[in-house]
């Protein structure tokens, strides 16, 4: 028999979604500006998790101690070959496309083809044998509708087609990376996939310790990385803009985000979690308007805008109007 968290409503899942997706606004702002700066993605993103792991350990060791960072190290270890599949998908895979795409498009448009992830994430679980309302698919599509738009709105204004495709291939890759190590984390915690074998330890109720162990997972392949790709030595201003990445978009968003998701208790209300991340979407566009004196979006564009919030509002609409849901159940009967 598993246990759970207490339910929470919905509406407060999804504000503090919300809340992660103002933080991870941060990612796709420094990545472009990193970009106009002339600094290496590959350095962009391997910095962000070198710089998280120097601020989770010390965090977790002030406000845990030592005893639970040798707890910590040990569920790591233990089950090593788990961490580094989940973090190498999770992070790895995951914010090296995100990188990649940043050199060859503004960061609201990665932000905008990055929540083709609110389509892939229902996708995901269902992959991993959790039913799906048909109203949670339905309305992923849509938000998916408007990011076809704001893509499409680019290649009339004359973006060339390889710019668009390396801007758009890398980012849904990513968008299927990152709810497949989210789900194989959460697998890991409720013992709900039955390919993955459930860790027993109170360390994974900490979201600071899951995104360390998930870091520390990622980390041979940011490692391989770097040696395959072998780019010029980053600049001072891109180290600073990774470590601001690491904190505002690494720590504080990542742990908010895994809070809300791993609090809830259907997948709907993991869909509609997923489903916030589209508020990276404006709050990205508002600030390079006001801080790098880029132009507005076209009308088209704004079209594709306004439907991924529509799409978002109806998520949130539907969740909390809804009658709350059981758990729901995995293949062959594994508790969620």
């Amino acid at each position: 028999m598993s246990t759970h968290s207490p339910t929470r409503p919905t509406y407060q899942l999804i504000l503090i979604g919300l809340l992660s997706s103002a933080f991870f606004s941060a990612t796709f702002i420094m990545n472009y500006v990193m970009h106009l700066q002339g600094g290496h993605w590959a350095w962009s993103a391997a910095l962000r998790f070198v710089f998280m792991l120097m601020l989770l350990f010390p965090f977790l060791l002030l406000a845990k101690g030592t005893a639970f960072m040798a707890q910590l190290f040990q569920v790591f270890f233990r089950n090593l070959v788990f961490w580094l599949i989940a973090g190498t998908i999770g992070f790895g895979v995951f914010y090296a496309g995100i990188c990649y795409a940043a050199d060859y498009s503004r960061g609201w448009l990665v932000a905008a083809t990055w929540q083709s992830t609110v389509l892939a994430s229902p996708l995901v679980l269902v992959l991993f044998g959790m039913k799906m309302p048909t109203r949670g698919i339905l309305l992923s599509v849509f938000i998916v509708l408007g990011v076809v738009l704001v893509n499409y709105a680019q290649f009339k204004q004359g973006v060339a087609t390889n710019d668009l495709l390396y801007g758009v291939i890398p980012v849904l890759i990513s968008a299927f990376a990152y709810p497949i190590g989210n789900q194989l984390l959460n697998g890991a915690k409720t013992g709900s996939l039955k390919a993955v074998k459930k860790i027993d330890s109170t360390v994974l109720t900490s979201s600071a310790a899951c995104v360390l162990l998930m870091s520390l997972g990622s980390v041979p392949f940011w490692i391989l990385l770097v040696l395959f790709v072998q780019p010029p030595p980053p600049s001072a201003g891109q180290v600073y803009g990774s470590l601001s990445v690491a904190l505002f978009s690494g720590v504080c968003a990542t742990s908010l985000f895994y809070w809300a998701r791993n609090s809830t208790t259907s997948a709907m209300q993991i869909a509609a979690v997923d489903a916030t991340l589209a508020g990276e979407v404006i709050v990205t566009l508002v600030a390079e308007m006001l801080f790098l004196d880029q132009p507005a979006p076209d009308a088209l564009s704004i079209v594709g805008l306004v439907i991924i919030t529509l799409g978002l509002i109806g998520y949130c609409y539907r969740s909390a109007a809804s009658v709350p849901e059981k758990p729901l159940v995995a293949i062959k009967g594994d508790a969620v």
